[in-house]
């Protein structure tokens, strides 16, 4: 298996980028394609020539920074992304990684990749640690605004990856609203509401975002801009409730004993609701696998990232949601038939 690694993205770049993926070539028994500029990336092999046979260097002469827009997605024809992209369209490689910019990744997955047949947009979705299991968000943030049927494919989406994926049968289907009872929520929600009652899937009708990490659903489908909020104002919770805790601990004797008493089980909760542990996010319903991992990756995160591709890529999730679509949109086109 090939898996290329954009190893320009993220705020560190190659520094963490090309060890992490050196590390997961042996992990994994996995091919690596590092895409980016040559130079930077011989500079960080040098240092690890263990895994040098499995990995082969990509030039990309361009890279798309973290806070650059829509003209530099479209005007670097040789960025890092674009090339990695191109290299899963053409059958060199079996997925790709990127920890960069997000709209950068997703727009050019779209614009190189294309949607898998039958899907309309695609969707960004992300593992939440909760407190039974895990949850799948989607759509996390690759489309600002949505229709209802839109809502409908990332229910088929995530219903598919938790069942390949996480193991899941018949995963229970939320859709993300103002409140729990039926008719709460904007016209979106509303209409995407009714749409989903007739669908062949497991909906348990609304969630609020607090359910986001109680267990209640294992899927919880939303518009990417609500998503997306909802996602990182977990994230600044759990970072505030951490330096909060942290803060408290160093002024008492007794909170620094108790701590240490503690350590053990703390570390524990830690690993859970460390991002790092699950890699990244997938878009699902592209023509080819992508994985797109947080912009901070640490290389524990981007070695996690190339292992979820990996794993994507032997579960055949994109092939069994392009089938899973394919086979509602010709149901529903008998039906109004």
């Amino acid at each position: 298996m090939r898996i290329a690694v954009d190893a320009m993205g993220g705020d560190f770049g190659p520094k963490t980028t090309v060890p992490a993926a050196l590390a997961a070539a042996g992990d994994f028994g996995v091919d690596i394609l590092l895409v980016g500029l040559e130079s930077a990336i011989r500079r960080e092999t040098e240092h690890q020539p263990s895994q040098a046979s499995r990995v082969t260097i990509v030039d990309a002469p361009e890279a798309i920074g973290m806070g650059e827009g829509l003209l530099s997605f479209r005007k670097k024809k040789a960025s890092s992304i674009r090339v990695a992209a191109q290299l899963v369209r053409d059958g060199a490689a079996d997925a790709f990684v990127s920890m960069g910019n997000t709209g950068a990744v997703v727009y050019i997955s779209r614009d190189v990749l294309g949607s898998l047949k039958g899907v309309d947009r695609p969707a960004l979705a992300l593992l939440v640690p909760g407190v039974e299991g895990q949850t799948l968000l989607l759509d996390a943030g690759a489309n600002a605004n949505c229709q209802p049927h839109n809502l409908v494919q990332f229910a088929f989406m995530g219903k598919i990856f938790m069942e390949a994926v996480a193991g899941v049968a018949d995963p229970r289907i939320g859709l993300m609203s103002i409140g729990e009872e039926k008719g709460k929520g904007n016209d979106l929600v509303k209409e995407a509401f009714d749409r989903l009652q007739t669908a062949p899937l497991r909906f348990i009708g609304n969630v609020e975002g607090k359910d986001l990490f109680s267990g209640i659903a294992d899927v919880v489908v939303s518009d990417g801009f609500t998503g997306n909020v909802a996602l990182k104002t977990s994230e600044g919770v759990v970072q505030s409730v951490m330096s909060m805790a942290r803060h408290e601990i160093t002024k008492d004797i007794f909170a620094k004993l108790g701590y240490l008493l503690m350590k053990r089980h703390l570390k524990k909760l830690y690993k859970k609701i460390d991002y790092s542990e699950y890699g990244g996010a997938q878009l699902l319903g592209v023509n080819g696998v992508c994985i797109i991992g947080h912009g901070r990756s640490n290389p524990t995160a981007v070695r996690n990232a190339i292992g979820l591709a990996r794993q994507f890529v032997a579960t055949h999730v994109q092939e069994k949601i392009q089938a899973e679509i394919l086979r509602y949109e010709c149901a529903m086109k008998g039906a109004a038939a």
